[in-house]
């Protein structure tokens, strides 16, 4: 969402600079101190920032204790303090007990299932745990979904759906997968662009769901109308987009990931899509630009492009936090779409990448799986990442004075951080202060909550003035009418006296 009104934004301009000179300190302390993490501004300039997480552990194959080093890693499960990571190139499942940020246990590796024709895997590459404990595995290799109990006795497996519209020589592929309460699957392969390949918990494929939506140039579009069938089989074809990766959320909600192209990320398109249960995108976009990962796609350090978000993850604040494979980079957005952080890039330093692959979270903790590196590094908040988090779950519970004040200290620490102004604006506008509220909305030019608190504000100001604003609009209407009858009886009195002296005459 992009305003157009210059001469509000450079007025504006101009009021959030010279608010910003006079705190000096608290910018300059910031900025200096960032450099890893950044953000965007409302014109989509980068801003450095003081960092919102710190890596805290890079675990490698001899730091977890294994025995056979770690291969081609490609997907990561929470369930309470169990990770399961898939070691893909080792054909196998890695349950880690989570002990702390620092230190991870291994406690069982899964490399074989009891009961199946079929007993090892074949380039696992997701995993699932259901709230039953029951294991879900992307069997790829071995085309399918299987799933076990946690005793490891197989259960049933999930193969390709009987659809007349797939190829029938197209060999079945599960990259990822998500698993409801209600133990349905929700799976990702290779080849299929219909959407979301959904079974049943009996295993029955139920149809596709969430297919992304065809974009094309309509140049394109007639040019192929018109063109031979020789020329139209040369042609692309205008289909949906296949998804990188899904995460199913707490209230049930799939968001999923998707690449984008280079002229869908040029048209700001959304990279990420939340699904409800009828598969329709609710995702709420809010911000000044979309939710994609870095806005600029020009080359450097041997990557161009726009951002590959390869896996994403979602709090329980709603706080969902994208991988880009590109770049090697984590991006936060809150509810609203807003950006709330942005750090990483690509190199063998603590908290840079070389191939991400994976993310999952516990807590306010990130982990994420690097397959190059063969290793999985966890981050935690910083102090400035804490007091962020601080302020929006204090804002959702409910409490908006203390959000408020959460947001205040978030401003102190940075006073570049728009959400901050975003923040307390809208603390104060829950609290019903409305005047107050439009100050920190104008400062930030959010025109949508500027709107709301503005209207508020009206209609209190209307109420409170509504003997003066009556007596106006009656003094108005009355005036005038007044002074037309005053003129008209002077009027006939003036008559009436040349008349008198007439006739006396």
């Amino acid at each position: 969402m992009r305003k157009k009104n210059f001469f509000l934004k450079t007025g504006m301009a101009i009021l959030a600079m010279t608010t910003a000179l006079l705190q000096p300190l608290q910018v300059n302390a910031a900025t200096d101190e960032g450099g890893y993490t950044y953000n965007y501004d409302y014109w989509g300039d980068y801003l450095n920032s003081a960092d919102f997480y710190n890596p805290c552990k890079v675990f490698t194959s001899s730091e977890l204790g294994l025995d056979i080093k770690l291969k081609n890693p490609q997907g990561l499960f929470a369930e309470g303090n169990t990770l399961y990571l898939c070691d893909s190139g080792n054909n196998r499942i890695i349950e880690l007990n989570r002990v702390s940020p620092e230190q991870l246990e291994v406690v069982r590796i899964i490399d074989s299932i009891k009961g199946s024709d079929i007993d090892t895997f074949n380039n696992p590459t997701d995993v699932a745990i259901s709230e039953d404990g029951n294991i879900f595995i992307a069997d790829q290799g071995n085309a399918r979904v299987v799933k076990v109990d946690k005793d490891l006795n197989y259960l049933m497996e999930f193969v390709k759906p009987t659809d007349n519209t797939l190829d029938p020589k197209l060999v079945f592929q599960p990259t990822k997968l998500a698993v409801d309460t209600a133990e349905r699957v929700y799976c990702i392969a290779t080849g299929i662009n219909k959407g979301l390949i959904k079974y049943e918990n009996d295993a029955t494929f139920s149809g596709f769901v969430g297919a992304t939506p065809v974009s094309f140039d309509w140049t394109d579009y007639i040019w192929k109308k018109l063109a031979s069938q020789e020329q139209r089989a040369k042609m692309e074809s205008f289909v949906p987009t296949e998804y990188e990766n899904i995460y199913m959320d707490y209230e049930g909600f799939i968001y999923a990931t998707k690449a984008r192209t280079l002229e869908q990320a040029r048209a700001d398109e959304n990279a990420v899509r939340k699904l409800n249960l009828m598969g329709s995108d609710i995702l709420v976009s809010n911000g000044d630009w979309s939710v994609g990962g870095d806005l600029y796609l020009g080359s450097g350090g041997g990557y161009e492009g726009p951002s590959i978000l390869t896996d994403i993850t979602c709090m329980e604040n709603d706080i969902y936090v994208c991988l880009d494979r590109n770049r090697g980079r984590l991006f936060g957005y809150n509810d609203q779409g807003n950006m709330v952080f942005a750090f990483g890039g690509n190199g063998n330093m603590d908290g840079y990448f070389r191939r991400p692959s994976a993310i999952e979270h516990v807590g306010h903790e990130l982990y994420v799986v690097d397959s190059l590196d063969c290793s999985i590094t966890s981050f935690v908040p910083t102090q400035f990442g804490e007091l962020v988090y601080t302020a929006i779950e204090e804002f959702d519970k409910g409490h908006y004075e203390e959000s408020g004040e959460a947001w205040q200290e978030v401003m102190n620490q940075n006073g570049n951080y728009d959400l901050a102004y975003i923040g307390i604006g809208r603390a104060l506008l829950r609290q019903e202060q409305y005047e107050e509220a439009m100050k920190y909305f104008e400062l930030k030019y959010d025109d949508d909550n500027y709107s709301k608190a503005y209207k508020q504000y009206r209609k209190i100001w209307v109420e409170e003035h509504i003997f003066w604003i009556v007596l106006v609009i009656l003094a108005l209407f009355l005036i005038p009418l007044s002074i037309g009858k005053i003129k008209s009886i002077r009027h006939e009195i003036d008559t009436a006296d040349i008349f008198v002296i007439e006739k006396k005459g």
